[in-house]
């Protein structure tokens, strides 16, 4: 009989250290920000300067690196161009233009040219036709040219249509900034001024170091200096439908026309991350803005986000009710992708675990 209740004790014994090893064998949510921290720097995740990501509008993840810190702002890059797309749309809700509005009406300069039937959609959608392309090294970049001269309008009023607006997708800086331009002159502002009335100061954002063109336009298209914090602001505003804090800052409507995404750009952000056996379809584009499926082991969802070049983004992962901002320094290479690796690898089993 002893001996049978020693069995026993055994077997019950056994079976707690079991239990507790299946626990220990879960790691935990600071465990996997550890292990990831450990890897930023490496020839695995190099430059990579912030991480922050939020759920349920609650931080979770706030990591700064490589000399950044929460109160140092960082080069946005092209990821400025969706804010552009917000900054539409209050101005279209302003009753400033309309979507379908043909731009001659706004760049009077081309009033009586065939580059005025462009709309203000086709411009939101990279489709004006206009001869630039900075993506696939069509070509020409228009931008880089751009910033050798001392006009930067005069030298977008001198670019070509290629294609017929409204036919083909060509990823160009030179529309963000023409809508910036539309912005100002319908509204009578600085853009930069329109900026803060009605979204950087309704969201808490006070400082934003906007690129100045020659002529003391604030650029539309990129470049500017934010804090990654106010980016994840920005976020967290798209996210919730326009809503911040219990009031409307933009339309839901405008915030569901905008970040539809429906064009297929040719390229997919998770195959360029270079993470391997994951399954990679074309991202989609909307206005500024775009959508990728990603998938990745049992992990399938669909990110919505703005892009910029060396690995700034503004992530928004619905399924899990959270938002994601980067910063990197990734600049003109593939490693500005990276951060679709650790969004899988890390951060989507962490979201997954907070529950």
């Amino acid at each position: 009989m002893k001996h049978k209740k020693n069995k026993v004790q055994h077997v019950l014994g056994l079976s707690l250290l079991f239990l507790t090893l299946s626990c220990y064998s879960q790691p935990s949510k600071n465990d996997q920000i550890i292990e990831l921290k450990q890897h930023i720097g490496t020839d695995q995740y190099p430059n990579i300067d912030a991480i922050i990501v939020a759920q349920n509008n609650k931080i979770i993840i706030e990591e700064y690196f490589n000399g950044f810190d929460k109160n140092k702002p960082h080069e946005t890059r092209s990821s400025f161009k969706s804010i552009t797309s917000l900054l539409a749309g209050i101005a279209i809700e302003q009753g400033f233009f309309k979507v379908e509005d043909e731009i001659g009406q706004f760049i009077t300069e081309w009033a009586n040219d065939s580059r005025g039937k462009i709309k203000v959609k086709d411009l939101l959608e990279m489709r004006s036709g206009l001869a630039c392309e900075g993506f696939f090294d069509k070509g020409p970049d228009c931008e880089s040219e751009m910033y050798e001269t001392d006009d930067w309008l005069d030298y977008i009023l001198n670019i070509p249509l290629r294609h017929e607006p409204g036919t083909k997708w060509e990823y160009s800086s030179m529309e963000p900034d023409l809508i910036g331009i539309i912005i100002s002159r319908t509204s009578g502002q600085t853009l930069m001024d329109f900026a803060d009335k009605y979204l950087f100061e309704p969201i808490g954002i006070d400082k934003c170091q906007w690129e100045i063109t020659p002529d003391g336009r604030g650029y539309a298209a990129g470049s500017s200096y934010m804090k990654p914090l106010d980016m994840l602001k920005i976020a967290i505003l798209v996210a919730n439908k326009g809503i911040w804090k219990g009031k409307p800052v933009i339309s839901s409507d405008w915030i569901k026309e905008s970040t539809n995404c429906e064009i297929e750009v040719g390229m997919s952000f998770l195959y360029w991350s270079g993470i391997k056996n994951a399954i990679t379809t074309s991202a989609k584009y909307g206005y500024f803005w775009y959508r990728e499926v990603l998938q990745y082991k049992e992990i399938q969802t669909e990110v919505l986000f703005a892009s910029g070049n060396g690995g700034q983004y503004m992530m928004v992962l619905e399924d899990y009710n959270a938002v994601i901002t980067f910063t990197g320094s990734n600049y003109g290479n593939w490693k500005g992708k990276l951060p679709f690796d650790i969004v899988l690898k890390y951060l989507i089993p962490i979201l997954k675990n907070q529950d």
